[in-house]
């Protein structure tokens, strides 16, 4: 089954999964994409003929992907995100979102790794303790994507949505970097020493921010020079599919350039070099974008579960760790609360409300699926790191996506803290 093939399928069953959504469950769009592959996925599992599960386990195993989120959806996604994020409210909410997603995400890394290891251990998995701490890594950024459609129905506070989306726009990009470094220290094929990390840390952070900046000035000056919606359009889309590429080729983190150049391009270049009829074509354009792949990618997620090896000892230390998670993410947003509370006012409910709308998604199961398969991890280790990874993803986005509507409108209505 070629590329075309594999394409065909996954758009079909979209289609057809988010009909069914949309005519019986009105759940969101991609979140009841998600429930009902999910469901069809573990009925063929459980019930399916042999031949049945076999065709589709095949075509599950042959899509990679990591390699369709990280190198595909990803830029696409964060570029569409950052696109209408008003650079004003982010300058307002910087030290709280750049805590989150800097601190707040090590903070997180290391409490999920430490007590990941206790757990694995406990249930009889024993996974080495600094791929506990990869763990960490992969599965402390948070997911834009469910989240922003639900908090703009609810009506949140707009201080209280800038915080959550610049979180999630920044921290897939610094966590991507973390996971990394631990990958390679863990594999045992990177220099651990501070030196070596925080210039890999400067190159992959401070080279993706300043390659952002230098494509998304270019694709506004083009688009200052012109005013034809068709090409401006086809601008943006290169800007993207580019300048990724090219902060893959020389090393520099591709989704915090796409959140820089999404910034600039929905900011300045929205205002400055835009006309109404391009904009209006414009936001059209990469809404529809991000609707599709979206669609694709819970679908994806949903349909992952042919990858897994099932382990009684696995699933119950996934369990657990949902727990864990929703524990350290509530310790890592009360760091930013504490430090500024003194100088500014927070929302209501503040620190329940981004624990609960810390969503995990696509990119923690694809940094998940990308944990080597040598001898440095194990097999054991590598299917109870992706169980836990799978578990924790699917609570966040069915459990916490679906309730996070009422938990912020009762948080909001009380006015606790």
């Amino acid at each position: 089954m070629n590329i075309l093939d594999t394409t065909a399928v996954l758009l079909t069953l979209a289609a057809v999964f988010g009909y069914i959504n949309h005519r019986v469950f009105k759940l969101p769009t991609s979140i009841g994409i998600l429930l009902i592959g999910l469901v069809l996925s573990a009925l063929l599992l459980l019930f399916g003929g042999d031949g049945l599960r076999d065709s589709a386990d095949e075509f599950v195993t042959r899509i990679d992907f990591n390699e369709t989120v990280m190198n595909v959806m990803l830029s696409f996604l964060l570029f569409a995100g950052a696109l209408h994020v008003n650079l004003g409210d982010l300058r307002d909410q910087k030290w709280v979102v750049a805590i989150l997603a800097s601190a707040g995400l090590l903070i997180s890394t290391f409490l999920v790794g430490t007590a990941s290891y206790f757990v694995f251990k406990w249930t009889g998995v024993g996974v080495p303790f600094l791929w506990c701490l990869v763990f960490g890594s992969l599965i402390s950024p948070t997911d834009p994507v469910a989240v922003l459609g639900i908090l703009k129905k609810i009506g949140v506070p707009k201080s209280l949505e800038t915080k959550i989306t610049g979180e999630s726009l920044f921290n897939d990009g610094v966590g991507v970097v973390v996971y990394l470094v631990l990958v390679g220290v863990a594999a045992g094929n990177a220099d651990a020493s501070v030196v070596s990390v925080g210039k890999l840390f400067l190159v992959e952070v401070g080279g993706g921010v300043l390659l952002g900046s230098a494509v998304g000035f270019v694709a506004y000056w083009m688009l200052k020079t012109i005013d034809n919606y068709q090409v401006e359009v086809l601008i943006t889309l290169a800007l993207v599919t580019g300048g990724y590429q090219l902060a893959t080729l020389w090393h520099l983190s591709g989704p915090l350039a796409m959140v820089v150049a999404g910034l600039m391009i929905g900011n300045h270049g929205r205002l400055m070099a835009m006309s109404d009829t391009t904009r209006e074509h414009l936001d059209l354009f990469w809404e529809l974008i991000d609707e599709i792949l979206n669609a694709l990618l819970f679908l994806l997620i949903g349909l992952e579960i042919f990858v897994l090896a099932w382990s009684g000892k696995a699933f119950a230390a996934g369990i657990i760790l949902i727990v864990v998670v929703l524990a350290s993410r509530m310790v890592a947003v009360s760091l930013p609360v504490v430090l500024l509370k003194r100088s500014r006012a927070f929302s209501p409910g503040i620190v329940r409300i981004l624990t609960w709308g810390g969503l995990r998604g696509g990119i923690s199961v694809a940094l998940a699926l990308a944990l080597p398969k040598d001898d440095s991890l194990g097999v054991d280790s590598r299917q109870a790191i992706l169980m836990a990874t799978y578990l924790v993803v699917v609570f966040s986005i069915a459990v916490q996506g679906l309730t996070l509507k009422p938990v912020v409108t009762r948080l909001l209505a009380k006015g606790d803290q």
